[in-house]
């Protein structure tokens, strides 16, 4: 798996396998007009970051590991609160804020789709720190 952006032309590979081979934070691996796919690998104790989209719809899945996931209407109410692990899906509306916290020992592999980009085509953020927080 070469992790890169290879959108905007038809591509195929094994989502599972690029999602656990994937330790960089978040990597964009197809960028197209209204639909864009990440891969993530969040650390231990660590958090995606409490962020909200605005008009994105977005669609998570865990491929390893455990967290927990919370959503609201707003930051300072986060009333949707779930445990996660592998094989679950999260449907996170437009406009809500959402965070992705790891509870578990190891790194908490996942995808997600955008339904329309939300990063810059070809993105890549080797850890945490390197990506700019969306509520600035």
């Amino acid at each position: 798996m070469e992790f890169r952006d290879h959108g905007k032309k038809p591509y195929m590979f094994d989502i599972e396998e690029a999602t656990i081979q994937n330790n960089n934070f978040r990597t964009t691996i197809w960028t197209g007009e209204k639909l864009q796919l990440t891969v993530m690998s969040i650390k231990e104790n660590e958090e995606a970051g409490l962020e909200v989209h605005e008009g994105i719809d977005q669609f998570i899945r865990i491929v390893e590991g455990q967290g927990v996931c919370k959503i609201g209407e707003t930051k300072d109410n986060l009333n949707f609160e779930r445990a996660i692990t592998k094989n679950d899906a999260v449907m996170v509306p437009e406009n809500r804020w959402h965070n992705i916290i790891n509870t578990g020992g190891k790194p908490l592999k996942l995808y997600t789709l955008y339904s329309t980009p939300e990063h810059k085509e070809g993105t890549i953020h080797i850890s945490r720190e390197d990506a700019p927080p969306h509520w600035d």
